[in-house]
């Protein structure tokens, strides 16, 4: 039993580091964007949507890295509940949080004249402003950042609650189901909710702008839930060995009641 409570606990401490440091990592680096047709080799999706405006798949590279967060997060929800998902979520948005305002505080400390010279050029010979440059990237707007964590919190807590309302129609069988229904769900709130608060309550997006992007965002969202469903079942695989099968069962049952009663 000694050796169950050590692994059980084990296994929770891995999956939140792996929660928390790949949500850091994407809100970082969801400043660039990219074109995911460029990416494949296929010409610009062109959707014309909500009348004037014409999208094609240009992402964040957040996106890159945000479906294992989801992945993460329903793996900790089927052994640990909605409870487990909760103490993680609201410490990797405080955590998001700090991030962000280290790096503001960073941006604004002065440059050193030896390095703005060393990196006065790039390596064509183009001038760069390496501290502005620096600034520019890793400095996200106030409204990006609130609406990313005030998306984050909705999401997380959205998926927790309709992936458990599933697994208690479903019990242990079709694991596919309460994730991917929890991710299509939770994202279809978290795409909207992102982008109104970042670029139309804190920015000059019309609304219909808002609706357009949000639609683009969601359909690679749910394209991705769908793909990436074989690897929650090889990660249940991985849990169920690491714990033992009849554990493994008993806490994912203890889970469901935890979360209901």
């Amino acid at each position: 039993m000694a050796s169950f409570t050590s692994k059980k606990t084990n296994l929770y401490i891995f999956l939140s580091a792996v929660f928390l440091t790949n949500a850091i990592i994407a809100e970082i680096i969801g400043v660039k964007i990219f074109s995911a047709e460029t990416l494949l080799g296929v010409p610009p999706a062109q959707l014309h949507l909500l009348g004037d405006f014409v999208l094609d798949f240009n992402l964040t590279a957040g996106v890159v890295i945000w479906p294992f967060v989801f992945i993460t997060s329903d793996i900790i929800n089927e052994y640990y509940g909605i409870k487990g998902v909760k103490q993680i979520s609201y410490i990797t948005a405080g955590f998001i949080a700090y991030s962000f305002l280290i790096i503001y505080f960073v941006t604004t400390l002065p440059p050193a004249q030896f390095w703005l010279d060393v990196n006065k050029t790039d390596a064509v010979g183009n001038p760069v402003n390496i501290n502005n440059a620096f600034a520019m990237i890793f400095r996200q707007g106030l409204g990006i950042i609130i609406g990313s964590i005030t998306a984050f919190m909705v999401g997380q807590l959205l998926d927790a609650t309709v992936f458990q309302s599933l697994k208690r129609i479903t019990g242990s069988r079709k694991i596919w189901l309460r994730a991917t229904g929890s991710t299509l769900v939770s994202q279809l709130i978290d795409s909207f909710v992102v982008l109104t608060i970042a670029f139309y309550v804190f920015g000059n997006w019309p609304f219909k702008q808002v609706i357009a992007v949000a639609i683009v965002n969601y359909i690679y969202k749910f394209f991705i839930a769908v793909v990436l469903t074989p690897v929650l079942y090889v990660a249940h695989y991985l849990i169920d060995n690491y714990l033992g099968k009849e554990h493994a069962k008993e806490l994912a049952n203890e889970s469901s009641m935890s979360s209901f009663m």
